[in-house]
C-alpha cells in the first residue's frame, strides 16, 4: 500500500462530509508505517482512530474502507487495473456515493469528466474566464461552510457526547451515585475571520476570484470582516452582503477609490491597526490576499503586521504569485511582511483553496 493510495483514500473521506485536514492525511500515512499494512485489522483501527471524529462519521469511514481496501491492487504507472477500470475512477465513485456500475469498464464519458475536473481544480485563476465563476463559488461555498461546523481541539461535557467523559464517571461512582456513563463532545470553534483583499493593479487577474471567497465566507460564516485596499483601505462587509456576487462586485468597483491602481499595503494595514482596533483578538485569524508588491516603506508594512501580530490568534499571507514555479518572495514587501506572518501560502487554484481549512481556523 502507498502513500498515493492513503491520501486519496482520505480525499474521499473528505468528499463525503468528514472533517479530515491535510495535517491529518500526512498523519495517515506515517500511522501506517507504524502497523502491519497487509493486516486490515491493523489498517482499519490506525485509520478509523485518526480520521473521525463525529459521532455519524464511523458509517461513513466504514463504507468507504471497505470499497477501499477491496479494491484491485494499483497498477504499473500507464497501465490499466483488471477490468479496465482505472483506480481513480472507482475512488471518484466512492467518494461521490454512485452505485456500482454493472459493467466492468467506465465509459469514456466518465473517464473524460473526472479528467476534465482534475484539470480545473489546478489551473491557474489567472486563466480563467467569466463563465467559469461558478466553479469557485461552489467551493468557496463549501469551505466556508466547513469552516463554520469545524469542531474544537478542547471537549465539553454532553449528554449525548462521541466519547466517554472518564474523570466525570468516576467522579460519579465514587460519590455512590447510580453510574451512569458521562459522556463530551468537542466545542465548536468560534473563530473571528478578518480578511483584507488587495485589489491593486498587479492583482488584476486574481481579485475578482479572491473577493468571490471574501463574498462566500460573509454569506456562510457569522464572525468575518472584509476589507479591501489599493492605496487606501475600505470596509466591505456591508457590500459583500448584500446581493449576488456579481452585484457585489458592482458595487464595490464603483465605492473603492484606486481600484485597479498603485498598491500601498503598508499604510493600509496601518490604516487597520488604527481604525479597527477592537477587531482583533487572540480568536481572530487576519487574513492578507496579496502579490506583496508595495510602492510604501517596507518599515511601514512590517510595523502594521507586527502590531496585527502582536493581537490576533494567527496571520496568514495568501499570495497567489506563491503558486507559480520557481516564484521566490524577494519582493521588499514580501521580505518585510514573512517574518511576522504564521502562515504563507498560495491561492492560485482550486486545489490551493480546498487546502485553506485548515489554516482559516484556530
Amino acid at each position: 500500500m502507498n502513500d498515493e493510495a492513503v491520501t486519496t483514500f482520505c480525499r474521499s473521506l473528505r468528499a463525503r462530509g468528514l472533517l479530515v485536514t491535510p495535517g491529518e492525511s500526512i498523519d495517515a500515512v506515517r500511522a501506517l508505517r507504524l502497523v502491519d499494512a497487509a493486516d486490515r485489522d491493523e489498517v482499519y483501527f490506525a485509520l478509523r482512530a485518526l480520521l473521525t471524529s463525529r459521532a455519524g462519521d464511523g458509517v461513513v469511514f466504514d463504507e468507504l474502507f471497505a470499497a477501499w481496501w477491496d479494491a484491485p491492487p494499483a497498477a504499473p504507472s500507464g497501465a490499466k487495473l483488471r477490468g479496465g477500470a482505472p483506480r481513480a475512477v472507482s475512488l471518484e465513485r466512492w467518494a461521490t456515493g454512485a452505485g456500482e456500475r454493472t459493467d466492468d469498464a467506465p465509459s469514456p464519458a466518465g473517464i473524460a469528466a473526472a479528467s476534465a475536473g482534475e484539470s480545473q481544480r489546478a489551473k491557474d485563476f489567472g486563466t480563467y474566464r467569466d463563465d467559469e465563476l461558478d466553479a469557485i463559488v461552489h467551493l468557496a461555498t463549501r469551505i466556508a461552510r466547513r469552516l463554520t461546523s469545524r469542531p474544537s481541539r478542547r471537549w465539553m461535557p454532553a449528554r449525548r457526547g462521541e466519547r466517554l467523559h472518564l474523570a466525570r464517571t468516576m467522579r460519579r461512582a465514587l460519590a455512590g451515585d447510580v453510574v451512569e456513563l458521562a459522556r463530551r463532545t468537542r466545542k465548536r470553534r468560534r473563530t473571528k475571520l478578518i480578511a483584507l483583499c488587495d485589489v491593486s493593479g498587479s492583482m488584476d487577474l486574481y481579485s475578482r476570484f479572491l473577493l468571490q471567497l471574501l463574498y462566500a465566507l460573509q454569506h456562510a460564516f457569522a464572525r468575518v470582516e472584509s476589507f479591501v485596499f489599493s492605496t487606501s483601505l475600505r470596509h466591505v462587509s456591508a457590500q459583500l452582503a448584500l446581493g449576488t456576487y456579481r452585484e457585489a462586485l458592482d458595487r464595490l468597483a464603483h465605492d473603492v477609490s484606486g481600484w485597479s491602481g498603485g498598491t500601498r499595503i503598508g499604510e493600509s494595514l496601518a490604516a487597520f491597526v488604527d481604525g479597527w482596533p477592537r477587531l482583533v483578538d487572540r480568536r481572530t485569524v487576519v487574513v492578507v490576499l496579496s502579490d506583496g508588491w508595495d510602492t510604501g516603506e517596507p518599515a511601514v508594512l512590517a510595523g502594521a503586521l507586527a502590531a496585527i501580530r502582536r493581537r490576533a490568534g494567527r496571520v496568514v499571507w495568501l499570495n497567489p504569485l506563491l503558486g507559480s514555479p520557481g516564484y521566490e518572495p524577494l519582493t521588499r514587501g514580501m521580505q518585510a511582511a514573512l517574518p511576522h506572518v504564521d502562515v504563507f501560502a498560495p491561492v492560485h487554484n482550486l486545489e490551493s483553496l480546498e487546502r485553506l481549512v485548515a489554516h482559516l481556523s484556530l
